[in-house]
């Protein structure tokens, strides 16, 4: 049996190795992008795990001394370091520069030297990678900070680049609150050159997390829980804190108390001798009276002065954990969505390839009915007639299955990897997915020998005389068209062939159809995860935003200055001024935090800023002074429907309950839109009108010499910040799933034609006796090719049609698992996903017409037209 074995195997060598490349391929995009999630979250973990990144940096603008950090190592397990740390202004353009203070002691937050080598001297400066790249510093080049910076020295030489595991995203550096608003690189120094008298950012790692995956749940939950616990630990040493930094000041206010109290005892002395002398002697009795209101005063001024001085003297809290790093939050979610996207299109892709190989494999039995009984004739057991077959269908399956989890495990991880240039990361951590590889050669099992197995079971239940003649062909029916006369005779005799012959053999023709629209859909599919994703950004940050800039002032008072100074601009345009306030919401047992509230000066004051609309009609929604309007994914996750109510807590206070008054189109993020006099109702403060969104001529060309214009002109302004930039970030995700979206395509393109050829290939066999006769009837070859070829055609056009809907079916799924709690991604196929989709189909059917003319020239007639009875 082995020997005939091999010489089918020999045989069929076509059929054979198209169910191991259609096994392969399946199984190696669903292996293969399943891994890939998991890889790049790994990757990134034994980066950040190698350079010991902390868990939680906490910046204090008083520093923290031995007291604090005694207090913050009460939290078990914690490991705390301190270091130096400012925002300032240097290099050729005047860039804000996060700048740190350089400790041989430090163990945490390592950084890579990419060249050059570590500072010697105070006068020596390490300097982000991102220089050199972008503005072209060198080795032995001058680095020269502003005034401002308050350093010990202003120029320093340039002695090494480097990459810090804070900053994994090398297009990012996060805000800060001077220059344009956004920090260009980062930089270290020596400690000692920072004028800072004590250290004033706190590093904070626990060991017992760093097992724990990055981006999962439980690392959350349990950082939480530390991080709760540190806060608590450090707002204990609040007022202790205060008093120290105070304590000169408070010493100040106690000699003058002192002085204060005898000159308020000496004054009782003296009216109660006075009224001894006196009685009720009212001159007298009013100068006292008079001292008295005087040292009351005094008093109330020392009072004021020493809640004044604890006041400026208690520290504020800068909280970071991981997620707040720039590119953290965007590297996490980018790897949840090839995650998501892992459980649906991979999946799909090998049910297609599993159904054509199912199929491949119940007709190659079939087509051995005539061997099966002679098999049977010579005393052949149903299992030793079963043994080859499945044989067979095993080795073409498991080889498939084995070369498509190798590669798919551990090209297309890397690939992926490879892809993500924006980001500083090590080699590839790349682990098999067992589990993944498990299913995947399950399922590739079932579908060949299990076929194999059905099939044979099947057949060798008739008899060997049975088995060793043809099946007897199907009797004839007219069939729809033949019932219409008006069309019926106006075809063609080899059209009405075609015809009855598509109706005849339902079931080959439904498999074509399907493989076909399978085919289409996944090509489809593909472009249309790119073009959603796309679409995003285009919609949120060009349909739904309409200003060019968010501007804040440092106080409500100097608004009307940063406005003045704005509008003296030559490429300002308009402005509206709106409060905003961070939220987090709940309803029905759901809650959403980092939520966006814009509260508006008039209800019509975000019109021409920010396009409401009613996510289901797209009708206008506005402004109503008895409720609140939310965006559509905030409404999702809670459940919540107009009219309805929703419980809001406005920068951490006790939350209030509040209607729904709309719902409006959303894409990016989560905001809440309330009327000032419901906010001055319902949170009881008047809103920090502080913030203005801004409308520019020619924002495309906007950069950050306008918003370093802005702030050197006016002092008063906090922080400016670039829809550009957020539109960027969007844009990034893009980027990132590009490759993968493209190995989709490909992939994809790639098993529709093996399924086409296969098809097609099974759909000559079956026919080999019919085709010889026509041919024999006098058919050129040309006309026995179109014979085939007319069915393959037609069948293709509807399997195409079929396609472009399940196409959207399976692309709007895709998308919705890819979807975040802050990002919607709306159903876009562009026209070329569906002129792409086609044209490889049509392609793929001219290239197998093509291949099918060239063995039709072959056939051999006599041989085929043997009777074999």
């Amino acid at each position: 049996m082995n020997k005939l074995l091999l010489r089918d195997i020999k045989n069929s060598a076509g059929r054979f190795i198209a169910i191991l490349l259609i096994i392969m391929l399946g199984v190696l995009l669903f292996v293969g992008v399943k891994a890939t999630g998991p890889s790049l979250n790994d990757t990134l973990q034994l980066e950040v795990n190698k350079q010991k990144l902390s868990d939680i940096r906490v910046i204090s603008d008083k520093g923290f001394t031995s007291k604090d950090v005694s207090a913050a190592q009460k939290v078990q397990g914690s490991q705390i370091e301190l270091s130096k740390f400012k925002y300032v202004i240097g290099g050729k353009n005047k860039d804000a520069v996060a700048l740190y203070g350089l400790n041989s002691a430090l163990k945490q937050n390592q950084f890579k030297l990419t060249s050059g080598r570590l500072p010697k001297n105070d006068g020596e400066i390490l300097l982000d990678q991102r220089a050199k790249q972008k503005e072209g510093y060198q080795l032995g080049d001058r680095f020269t900070f502003a005034k401002s910076a308050d350093l010990k020295d202003d120029q320093y030489k340039i002695v090494g680049f480097v990459d810090s595991p804070i900053y994994i995203d090398d297009s990012s550096r996060g805000s800060a609150n001077l220059g344009s608003g956004n920090v260009q690189y980062f930089a270290y120094v020596s400690d000692d050159s920072i004028n800072i008298p004590v250290d004033n950012l706190m590093n904070v790692r626990f060991e017992s997390l760093q097992q724990e995956q990055l981006f999962s749940d439980k690392y959350k939950t349990k950082l939480s829980s530390k991080l709760g616990k540190i806060k608590l630990a450090l707002n204990k040493r609040k007022n202790a804190r205060a008093n120290e930094i105070a304590s000169t000041g408070l010493s100040q206010i106690a000699d003058a108390q002192a002085k204060l109290n005898e000159a308020q005892s000496q004054l009782a002395k003296t009216k109660a001798q006075t009224s001894e002398i006196n009685g009720s002697n009212r001159e007298a009795n009013e100068k006292l009276e008079q001292q008295v209101d005087e040292l009351n005063q005094k008093q109330s001024q020392l009072e004021s002065q020493k809640s004044s001085i604890l006041k400026r003297a208690e520290p504020n809290y800068i909280w970071q954990e991981r997620s707040d790093l720039p590119g953290f939050t965007g590297y996490g979610e980018s790897s949840k969505r090839i995650s998501a996207i892992a459980n649906v299109f991979p999946v799909f892709f090998f049910l297609l390839a599993a159904l054509i190989t199912f199929t491949t494999v119940t007709r190659m039995v079939e087509e051995s009915r005539g061997q099966i009984g002679t098999l049977k004739a010579l005393g052949f057991s149903k299992m030793a007639i079963g043994y080859e077959y499945t044989s067979y269908a095993f080795w073409a399956g498991i080889l498939g299955a084995i070369i498509g989890a190798g590669l798919g495990n551990q090209l297309l991880p890397r690939f992926v990897i490879s892809m993500y240039k924006n980001y500083v990361l090590g080699p590839p951590v790349i682990s098999y997915d067992w589990s993944s590889i498990i299913i995947a050669i399950v399922l590739s099992m079932v579908v060949t020998v299990g076929a194999a197995l059905f099939v044979v079971l099947k057949e060798t239940r008739d008899s060997p005389s049975a088995l060793m003649r043809p099946k007897a062909p199907k009797n004839a029916k007219k069939i729809l068209l033949e019932r219409i006369p008006f069309i019926w005779k106006r075809l063609k005799f080899n059209q009405k062939i075609s015809y009855r012959n598509l109706f005849r053999f339902k079931t080959r023709g439904l498999m074509t159809i399907l493989g076909i629209a399978g085919g289409t859909a996944l090509i489809l599919t593909g472009f249309g995860i790119s073009n959603s994703i796309s679409a995003t950004a285009n919609l949120q940050f060009k349909k739904v935003i309409n200003y060019d800039l968010v501007l804040q002032s440092k106080t409500v008072q100097s608004l009307d200055s940063v406005r003045k100074t704005i509008e003296s601009d030559k490429n300002y345009q308009s402005s509206t001024i709106v409060h905003t306030s961070t939220a987090s919401a709940r309803q029905n047992g759901k809650k959403v935090n980092d939520i966006t509230m814009y509260v508006p000066n008039s209800n019509n004051g975000l019109t021409g800023f920010i396009t409401l609309k009613d996510y289901q009609n797209g009708k206008a929604v506005r402004l109503k002074s008895d409720g609140v309007i939310i965006t559509q994914k905030m409404a999702k996750i809670l459940n919540l429907k107009q009219g309805q109510s929703i419980e809001i807590s406005v920068d951490g206070k006790r939350p209030t309950n509040f209607k729904v008054s709309g719902i409006t189109k959303n894409y990016v993020g989560n905001f809440i839109y309330m009327p000032r006099a419901l906010y001055q109702q319902k949170i009881a403060d008047n809103p920090k009108m502080q913030t203005l969104l801004v409308k520019i001529k020619n924002s495309s060309d906007a950069d950050n010499n306008l918003a370093k214009n802005w702030m050197k002109k006016n002092s008063n302004i906090l922080g400016i910040s670039f829809v550009n930039d957020q539109s960027a970030i969007v844009d990034d995700m893009t980027k990132q799933l590009g490759p993968v979206v493209m190995i989709f395509i490909l992939l994809s393109g790639l098993l529709s034609f093996i399924v086409l050829y296969n098809l097609n290939n099974i759909n000559i066999s079956e026919r080999l006796r019919e085709l010889s006769t026509i041919k024999v009837l006098g058919f050129l070859n040309p006309e026995v090719t179109m014979y085939v070829a007319r069915e393959s055609i037609i069948l293709a056009a509807l399997g195409i049609i079929l396609g472009f809907g399940l196409g959207n079916l399976l692309t709007d799924y895709v998308i919705r698992q890819a979807e975040t709690d802050t990002v919607v991604f709306p159903l876009t196929i562009e026209p070329i996903g569906y002129i792409v989709a086609t044209v490889l189909m049509i392609l793929f059917n001219l290239i197998v017409v093509y291949l099918t003319h060239r063995r039709l020239k072959k056939v051999d007639m006599v041989e085929a037209l043997k009777s074999n009875e």
